[in-house]
């Protein structure tokens, strides 16, 4: 069985967790102000892997596309962090560009991980947020929308 790990996206979510802990173990400890943007550029990186390995492990579309929102809005609070380093006086800031660098590239993998998601596979989302193309909030399923298996899942039964 795949596993999440093997994922293009996520080894490259690794490489960027790799990356930012090099580049932040280069704050001086007696800032505080980059000790906490320390805290939560990890914890941006950290929550991108998470919500990887949340919409990974289910079929649900609105799910995948709710973790996906949470992706992208860490991804982004991670690209313009560059300007807090600058501000807060990190002396080494030059490197954060390697960051945004690999930023750019996961930017590219998360589209076409994105597109892959089955927009077959959804249960009306009232909310009107995350129902694929076409699927109004007020939509009602019919019973035989709802058999989201795979030819992969009915071999493994």
């Amino acid at each position: 069985m795949k596993s999440h790990l093997q994922l293009p996206i996520y080894k490259k979510s690794q490489e960027i967790l790799e990356t930012l802990r090099a580049i932040t173990d280069l704050f001086p400890e007696d800032n505080p102000a980059l000790m906490q943007l320390k805290d939560q550029l990890l914890g941006d990186t950290m929550l991108i892997q998470a919500k990887l390995a949340g919409a990974f492990s289910v079929k649900l579309y609105d799910i995948k596309m709710e973790n996906a929102t949470f992706i992208r809005k860490a991804a982004r609070d991670l690209i313009v962090s560059y300007h807090s380093l600058e501000m807060f006086g990190f002396e080494d800031v030059g490197y954060y560009k390697l960051i945004r660098e690999q930023l750019e590239e996961f930017r590219v993998l998360f589209i076409e991980w994105v597109a892959g998601f089955n927009p077959k596979h959804y249960i009306t989302d009232n909310w009107g947020l995350f129902n694929p193309p076409g699927i109004a909030p007020d939509y009602e399923q019919r019973s035989d929308e709802l058999n989201f298996l795979d030819e992969e899942d009915e071999i493994n039964f």
